[in-house]
């Protein structure tokens, strides 16, 4: 994959190649026509096959269209760009569990634990519970202070866990519960919940 000269200005759309450009603003107006939507994201891909926004465009466009198996592939080659950017390991299971400078503040990093939990979340919806897990901790790891607030859906894999085993409809805790804490409070809650209750699932 090349890599993006202008990474943060990318991640905020600059830099795409005039056509490019035009051919996301043509998806978007075809929303609804699938077919044309398609088109026209297959011609800024093949403009500009790393640029963030045509990752982005066909993201949501497999997000909201309910195939959370293409968005999850897409989620892949967008991290793969952003490490490229941030020089980190190709594969985010290699990037060192410490916390990343920038988490609060700086675009490509944000862009990068936005899509890892995103991943993480398209996981779960998959029924992919060890991924799912695997990508939480990371993050946990990365951003201890929960700056993109992926202790929400770690909160929601818990509960998923518990209404498996509770013999509950797993459907029912999908919505999770809403955690009263953000930040590494948020984090901290929740191994307090762990703690307290007997048999907890990990």
């Amino acid at each position: 994959m090349t890599p993006v000269a202008d990474f943060d200005a990318a991640v905020l759309g600059q830099g795409l190649p005039p056509e490019a450009e035009a051919a996301l603003r043509e998806a978007g107006l075809a929303r609804g026509d699938a077919t044309r939507t398609m088109a026209a994201l297959m011609r800024a891909s093949a403009l500009a096959p790393s640029h963030p926004a045509v990752l982005i465009a066909f993201y949501r466009h497999y997000f909201y269209g309910h195939r959370p198996r293409l968005a999850r592939a897409v989620a892949r080659k967008a991290l793969l760009s952003a490490a490229q950017a941030l020089g980190l390991p190709p594969l985010w299971r290699d990037v060192p569990d410490c916390p990343l400078p920038g988490a609060g503040d700086d675009v490509a990093t944000r862009f990068y634990l936005w899509v890892l939990k995103g991943y993480a979340y398209l996981s779960l919806r998959l029924g992919d519970g060890a991924e799912a897990q695997a990508a939480l901790a990371k993050l946990r790891a990365l951003d201890p202070d929960d700056r993109v607030g992926a202790a929400v859906i770690e909160a929601v894999r818990l509960r998923q866990l518990r209404g498996l085993q509770d013999g509950d409809d797993p459907d029912d805790a999908d919505a999770g519960p809403a955690l009263a804490a953000t930040g590494a409070q948020a984090w901290r809650l929740l191994d307090a919940a762990a703690t307290a209750r007997p048999g907890s699932p990990s």
